[in-house]
């Protein structure tokens, strides 16, 4: 078994505020859909479709959005994260201070 990766600096927190609010982005849409009592109804109807149905579609849109959302932020919090690993040992290095 090979040892595990050296670490340098100060390790990320795993939970962020960005992850929490991407987790909630992912977590609406489950919510919004397992609540059935909230939607298990005929009326209001939009153009003869009874509420159920519309609801349920509407949801797969605001899930996709929410979705996309939640994506962005992971790989904006990513990329961050890489570009401070690859700043670092050059302030480092130089001795320089931000």
């Amino acid at each position: 078994m090979s040892a595990p990766p050296p670490t340098t600096g100060r390790k990320r927190p795993v939970v962020t505020p960005a992850r929490t609010v991407a987790g909630l982005c992912l977590l609406a849409p489950f919510l919004g859909i397992l609540w059935v009592d909230s939607y298990a109804r005929v009326e209001p109807t939009l153009i003869g479709i009874p509420f159920f149905y519309w609801y349920q579609m509407l949801w797969v849109l605001i899930s996709a959005l929410l979705t996309l959302v939640a994506y962005r932020i992971v790989r904006h919090e990513q990329a961050a994260t890489a570009r401070l690993r690859t700043e670092s040992p050059r302030t480092a290095e130089s001795g320089e201070e931000r």
